[in-house]
């Protein structure tokens, strides 16, 4: 038996967004084609911005780490999803449930403070653009991913920790579609105040924190471009940071209110809604936002894709 410091159970059972088999073949389709495009959009961006010697900027080299993370963290969750689509028993063992529940915890947390170290970037470019390449060097960007890499796999490892060590006596049906923390929190026979609190602080350290760095840093912003005098300025300015703002709200907004709402409003079928936002749709969504709204990331991602057609 598959077991996890004395738990009882040897796997779970999700039930999934749907047990109609007819809106699960709907959802089939719409989930391979969102998860195709994400992986193509994501792959094309990453190329694009290793390939283009303009992009090598420190704007775009947390873009890559981005879109890396978004392909990871999509693919930890949406292919086991379309298989469980088709299948008739949508089980998990309690070991791939762990491992798909650590990969998402850590690229998730990972996501959260690297969004805010973009924040950063894009402060010290509008308030400090003749100083931009000194302060955010080379060897500042790298620390900077490493931070966001080491924070997330640390802060991963203790909300993953602190839920798998509870007993799990004979609960077994996760009202989910993945192993997600707070879900399998609902199972476990035994006080689980302890982990809440954890996952509590957690989500303090990679969503609060991060948001008031940005909040702090677009108001900075804020300031430096009504300071710009032409109104050009402004625009491009705008431009810059509008996309990235973009992405903070639908990532922070759906996921501070998934990890720090109180139990007793918690809903399965609310949470299962919200969860789609902030898995599903970030991964999806950035390569669009950043490639749309930026010319010299629309210019080099034709250039890869025509190399690609060429060949």
């Amino acid at each position: 038996m598959d077991k996890w410091n004395g738990s009882l159970v040897a796997e779970f059972v999700l039930l999934g967004l749907s047990q109609d088999r007819q809106v699960q073949i709907y959802l089939f389709l719409v989930f391979l084609v969102i998860y195709m495009t994400t992986l193509f959009g994501n792959v094309i961006l990453i190329t694009a911005c290793v390939t283009e010697p303009r992009l090598h900027t420190p704007m775009y080299f947390f873009l890559v780490n981005l879109s890396f993370l978004d392909i990871c963290y999509s693919t930890v969750i949406v292919p086991n999803v379309l298989v469980h689509f088709l299948a008739s028993r949508k089980s998990m063992s309690f070991s791939a449930c762990a491992a798909q529940m650590y990969a998402f915890m850590l690229l998730g947390c990972t996501e959260g403070i690297l969004l805010a170290a973009m924040s950063f970037d894009r402060y010290v470019a509008i308030s400090s653009p003749l100083r931009y390449n000194v302060i955010m060097s080379k060897s500042v960007c790298v620390a900077l991913a490493v931070f966001c890499w080491l924070s997330g796999t640390v802060m991963g490892t203790l909300d993953t920790v602190f839920t798998l060590v509870l007993p799990f006596c004979s609960q077994n049906v996760i009202d989910h579609f993945f192993c997600e923390s707070t879900a399998l929190l609902k199972l476990a026979c035994a006080d689980t105040h302890i982990t809440e609190t954890v996952m509590f602080y957690v989500a303090i350290y990679v969503l609060l924190i991060p948001t008031s760095i940005i909040i702090l840093s677009y108001l900075r912003i804020l300031v430096a471009i009504l300071g710009i005098r032409t109104a050009a300025g402004r625009y491009k300015a705008f431009s810059t940071c509008g996309s990235h703002l973009i992405v903070v709200t639908m990532f922070y907004g759906t996921a501070i209110f998934m990890y720090m709402k109180p139990a007793s409003q918690k809903s399965d079928y609310l949470d299962k809604m919200v969860s789609v936002f902030y898995t599903v749709s970030p991964p999806l969504l950035n390569p669009m936002i950043y490639s749309l709204r930026n010319k010299d990331v629309k210019m080099a991602m034709q250039k890869v894709a025509a190399r690609r057609l060429i060949l």
